[in-house]
């Protein structure tokens, strides 16, 4: 229980910079470079996709063997999944409800993160249970 505690914080520092890096990179692209919001998420999704893949496999979930094919596959497929969520979330909040899209990407994260941390316990860490 322990090491599970831990690895929540550790998993919640990583999503935190992770965050920050979708967050900012979502307004600079929409508001600074004039990128349709829409576009702009599934941009900085990607980006902090990337920093956030590397961080866990590095960090929170102690991977210590070289990622074969079958492990990126189904991590972008899940990665596939958790950005068609965050798009779906971000799209009704802005679309149907009015929502501002920067409240709108924080609702989403946090779906998006709970997706994230439950589908990369079950599939990256089930080899070493």
């Amino acid at each position: 229980m322990k090491n599970l505690f831990k690895q929540i914080i550790k998993f919640g520092i990583v999503g935190g910079i992770a965050f920050l890096i979708d967050y900012s990179l979502l307004y600079i692209l929409t508001e600074f470079l004039g990128i349709y919001y829409f576009y702009s998420s599934i941009i900085s999704f990607i980006v902090s996709l990337i920093f956030n893949y590397i961080a866990s496999i590095k960090w929170v979930f102690d991977v210590n063997h070289k990622q074969s094919l079958k492990d990126i596959i189904i991590f972008v497929i899940l990665s596939v999944i958790g950005l068609g969520i965050n798009q779906l979330v971000m799209y009704i909040m802005v679309e149907n409800l009015n929502i501002y899209y920067m409240l709108s990407k924080i609702i989403a994260t946090f779906i998006v993160m709970i997706w994230n941390f439950i589908t990369r316990k079950i599939f990256i860490e089930k080899k070493h249970a």
